[in-house]
């Protein structure tokens, strides 16, 4: 989930977090793209760590880590979130593997508020955290300071240009949506009744730039080449047979040089160089 910066009792995410899961997690389309990343944390972090969730969401990420063994501290700038977490974490908290989750609500900058030696294993965001912050490079030192040598950052972003997005626009004939992610200034986004903010859209180029020197370019993989956005998510609902033919054929192209980064997100894996 997005992590803003902007102070927690204002974040847009409020109106949405009771139905995020509904409309998102627990779909075919969440579903298919979440467990794509989770093969990607299951390789990354192992039973012992303590790893930093980052826009932390409704939990989902958190508690799949904790059920195998991973310590998480998570954060969001949305309190809404964070309470239906605190929830999810509460339901779930028997099947941890010597694991805990804490929770906070913090804005980008929260990690300033950590215990000035506390460090951590490894971090992650899912599913456009990245898009929403204002200050990456404040936000990559920022990690930096908090993660030991060798540790690995996976940044799950929404990319310059997916081709389902495109398409699927350009068919219903909403060209501004189409190519949105074009804009070098970035989209703006509101949801219902709620503030209005910037999402941007950042090349790999730029996100290894500004992640550099602290951190090395790992690895970069397509999440939702050919699984739909979650806007079209009722395709899926639609045609079962495809879906799954569409979760096949990504888990065979994910690692596809060109047609990673035409993907919904792109999953990209950074590395903590030596201090």
């Amino acid at each position: 989930m997005p992590l803003l910066d902007v102070q927690p009792e204002h974040s847009p995410f409020d109106p949405i977090a009771a139905n995020y899961d509904e409309l998102f997690t627990d779909s075919p389309v969440g579903q298919a793209q979440r467990s794509a990343v989770w093969r990607e944390l299951e390789k990354a972090f192992h039973p012992g760590d303590q790893v930093l969730d980052v826009g932390c969401g409704t939990g989902v990420d958190a508690c799949f880590l904790a059920e195998r063994g991973v310590s998480v501290l998570g954060f969001d700038s949305s309190t809404e979130m964070v309470r239906v977490a605190r929830q999810r974490v509460r339901a779930c908290s028997s099947r941890f593997r010597n694991a805990s989750v804490e929770l906070e609500t913090w804005s980008a900058e929260g990690m300033a508020a950590m215990q000035p030696d506390r460090e951590f294993d490894g971090a992650f965001s899912n599913f456009g955290v990245v898009n929403c912050v204002g200050d990456l490079r404040a936000f990559a030192l920022a990690l930096a300071r908090r993660l030991r040598p060798s540790r690995k950052v996976l940044l799950c972003s929404m990319g310059p240009c997916c081709l389902w997005e495109a398409a699927w626009f350009l068919a219903h004939g909403n060209t501004s949506r189409a190519t949105r992610r074009f804009r070098r200034a970035g989209s703006k986004v509101k949801f219902t009744d709620s503030a209005e903010f910037r999402v941007h859209y950042p090349s790999i180029e730029f996100l290894a730039r500004t992640f550099g020197p602290e951190f090395r370019l790992r690895g970069i993989k397509g999440i939702g080449i050919c699984v739909p956005p979650s806007y079209a998510g009722f395709v899926a609902a639609r045609f079962p047979r495809l879906m799954k033919l569409a979760i096949h054929t990504d888990r065979l192209v994910a690692g596809c040089p060109g047609l990673r980064v035409l993907a919904d997100h792109v999953l990209v894996t950074f590395e903590r160089t030596e201090l």
